[in-house]
């Protein structure tokens, strides 16, 4: 699509650095140069502020990446895209049918209701779950991944979404600042949330979670 749209050498393709190196390699494949912008900590997706804040006379394009089952707020981007006068692209995520997206959204309710010393997901605009993804607080050492070995330990899977922000990444490592996505990496934790889970796999999450609050500043 960027190759289409006649984005190459010269050109700037603002994309997010959480997740999705597909992305900044697609821009480097059509020769043009991945300028990396911050996220917005609810969404996870490109925050509008920073995404201006890089605009330059050589942008032409940005990738929009959706995550985790919450939207970028379009409506900024979009109209971004129609001030500067470049090209504002989408990478979604796959659909999952209504029922399964009501079950899903039913079982982060009760997580969200249950689960203490983590910070639940921001469940507005919509939120399909795609994972449900927790903050895990700091403390000044790597709780998050003591907490999933514990997790884990109590037989209660669960999966670091995002391990490197790409410009941290040899390929793409650029000496910018993007405190969100650089906490995101750090903090963020996906517990199981999938429309198949029993109410008996519910509350063993809840139980596995809840007995490691020790290990955590409180929720905020």
């Amino acid at each position: 699509m960027l190759r289409a749209a006649g984005v190459g050498a010269g050109d700037e393709v603002i994309v997010p650095a959480f997740g999705n190196v597909e992305v900044a390699e697609a821009v480097t494949q059509a020769g043009a140069t991945a300028v990396f912008a911050d996220i917005d900590p609810a969404t996870y997706c490109l925050d509008p502020n920073s995404v201006e804040a890089v605009i330059t006379p050589q942008s032409v394009a940005m990738v929009v990446v959706h995550r985790f089952g919450r939207s970028a707020d379009m409506v900024r981007l979009r109209g971004m895209g129609l001030r500067h006068g470049f090209l504002v692209l989408e990478q979604g995520e796959s659909v999952a049918p209504y029922d399964e997206i009501a079950q899903r959204r039913e079982r982060a309710v009760y997580l969200d209701g249950r689960l203490s010393g983590v910070r639940t997901p921001d469940g507005g605009d919509g939120h399909t779950y795609q994972q449900y993804v927790v903050r895990v607080p700091g403390n000044g050492r790597p709780d998050r991944d003591a907490f999933a070995r514990a997790v884990r330990a109590r037989g209660v899977e669960c999966w670091v979404p995002v391990k490197t922000p790409v410009h941290r990444m040899p390929a793409f490592r650029r000496d910018v600042h993007l405190p969100e996505t650089e906490r995101a990496a750090d903090e963020t934790l996906a517990l199981p949330v999938d429309a198949s889970l029993t109410k008996r796999e519910m509350q063993r999450i809840v139980s596995a979670c809840n007995a490691l609050g020790g290990l955590l500043q409180p929720a905020f």
